[in-house]
């Protein structure tokens, strides 16, 4: 059976031709074919230039997610499997690769699939009907690339429970792949271990996009008095306390978290350093700093406050509110390691809140330095959705 052909409109496809991966509905002229959604089809220009291959999908706004630009190329296993080995050789370059992110969607041009490394397990999220079809093929494809290297994948989870699945089409999912196995896995990251929930944590059970975050702020850190929000499973604070911090407390909301950022506290035997509250930090900070309290650095590691363009006003009022509450609680001359995660919450945007915060508490800000994610989820340019992590570490002084 020939494959099915969209054309694009006249001036339409500019994303694609600067480089990115997804076609808009609003995009498409024509549909030629028999077509089934999560098919692979053709994209021809409007004047009939063949521009690539990838699956569409009729339920999504994203209607075609493309593959390849190759103009011969098959979606094929010989195709997923070199897609694979490509993105595993560029993690053996970039990161340590104990754990992390193997697989990251469009940026390893696998749109709409993560799959990340935790020791010896894999977990997997895919979160667009085309590629879940694939997905079975792919983690194969990744077993055998890893097995070349020695190393043997003992189980797979897949964590498709994404809200995102149901604008697709799709069920929200979580099981193995394959047979069972213990989803609490240990790992070890900056010299910390941790016991990952790979079936209950959030997103894929550990945020590996801080990776290097993390080990930035251990310098400022020895010695230290230091408050985490937001903590999570305890990352910031076990990577402030192994490095020798004075004192830490982690917070966050989540009873499940803080329980298991108590057990990764033993696990590292910081717990007579590290200690952890399971508390609403915007309703704890304004008690803290009612309190007196002051700290050598603190570190808001906060969810992502908007997931879409329409809530970006509510969130630019989030980020400003906790950054200065933040910044009342540091002392003068100590740090703040502030972050968003949000891809709508871009860096100028980010930047220009945070100032206005510094400036509401008169406080002054000394840049240390800016990053972003970790490299094993890479930012393509010109798929501005892959670069969403934006990071600053700041020394806080007060104007006087």
């Amino acid at each position: 059976m020939s494959e099915a052909v969209v054309t694009l409109k006249k001036g339409e496809g500019r994303s694609l031709k600067a480089g990115g991966l997804w076609i808009y509905d609003n995009e498409i002229d024509t549909v030629e074919g028999a077509v089934t959604d999560g098919d692979i089809v053709a994209v021809h220009d409007f004047d009939g230039y063949m521009m690539g291959r990838g699956f569409i999908n009729r339920n999504s706004r994203i209607r075609i997610r493309v593959m390849t630009r190759g103009r011969e190329q098959q979606i094929d296993r010989d195709f997923l499997k070199l897609r694979v080995r490509e993105a595993w050789e560029y993690r053996k370059k970039t990161v340590d690769t104990s754990s992390c992110r193997v697989v990251f969607g469009e940026a390893d041009f696998l749109p709409g699939i993560v799959i990340d490394k935790f020791s010896d397990v894999l977990v997997v999220e895919s979160l667009a009907l085309g590629i879940d079809r694939l997905k079975l093929d792919i983690v194969e494809c990744l077993k055998e690339v890893l097995a070349g290297d020695g190393i043997r994948i003992r189980g797979v989870y897949e964590r498709s429970d994404a809200k995102v699945r149901l604008q697709e089409g799709m069920e929200r999912f979580k099981g193995f792949i394959g047979d069972a196995f213990d989803t609490n896995v240990e790992i070890t990251e900056n010299g910390v271990r941790y016991i990952v929930d790979v079936k209950d944590g959030q997103k894929t059970g550990f945020f590996l996009d801080q990776k290097y975050n993390r080990l930035a702020i251990q310098k400022l850190c020895r010695g230290a008095r230091v408050l985490d929000c937001f903590t999570h499973t305890g990352s910031f604070a076990l990577n402030a306390g192994i490095a020798g911090a004075a004192s830490v407390l982690g917070i966050d909301a989540s009873e499940l978290a803080v329980g298991q950022a108590v057990k990764n506290a033993v696990l590292n035997d910081l717990q007579d350093i590290v200690r952890f509250q399971c508390a609403d930090v915007f309703d704890l900070l304004p008690k803290l700093e009612e309190a007196g309290e002051q700290y050598d650095v603190v570190i808001l590691d906060p969810p992502a406050f908007t997931k879409s363009r329409n809530s970006v006003k509510n969130a630019i009022r989030g980020y400003r509110e906790i950054n200065m509450r933040g910044m009342r609680l540091v002392r003068d001359g100590g740090f703040l390691a502030t972050c968003s995660c949000s891809h709508f919450m871009d860096y100028e945007l980010f930047t220009q809140t945070i100032a206005q915060a510094a400036k509401s508490v008169r406080c002054r800000l000394r840049q240390v330095e800016y990053r972003t994610q970790s490299p094993d989820h890479p930012i393509l340019w010109s798929a501005d959705e892959s670069y969403y992590l934006k990071f600053y570490i700041f020394q806080v002084r007060r104007e006087r």
